[in-house]
């Protein structure tokens, strides 16, 4: 069997999976694999949400980053560009761009089933 490798245009990136607050953008997408671009404006925090059965890497490309996460909402951690970082399965959390630029961001989830699950909030 012959593998091929391909390009994905930026150009042809399609709408991800949604969550208020930021814009997905998909490059690919398989059975246990969705990467693509995160775009948040300055000052907007995304609604609540987990990723299912993925891990989510990520990769802050421009901007700064603030995850919001843990019990009530209440543990926070903040990178910017060149940092990356790691989102467990299950794990609730909020995305925020604490910056005056737009965040943009590289994600890659990894596991099966649906690849965002929005929530009202946090357990307390």
């Amino acid at each position: 069997m012959t593998e091929e490798i391909r390009i994905v245009p930026n150009s042809l990136l399609e709408s991800g999976p949604p969550t208020a607050g930021m814009t997905r953008k998909t490059a690919i997408a398989g059975d246990d694999v969705w990467m693509g671009e995160v775009h948040t404006d300055p000052g907007a925090m995304s609604g609540w949400h987990h990723h299912g059965e993925h891990t989510t890497y990520g990769y802050v490309i421009s901007g700064k980053v603030r995850v919001d996460f843990g019990p009530s909402g209440g543990q926070s951690l903040e990178g910017g560009a060149g940092d990356f970082f790691e989102v467990p399965p299950h794990t609730v959390h909020r995305e925020g761009n604490p910056g005056s630029e737009e965040q943009v961001l590289v994600a890659v989830r990894i596991g099966t089933g649906p690849s965002v699950i929005n929530v009202k909030g946090p357990d307390a």
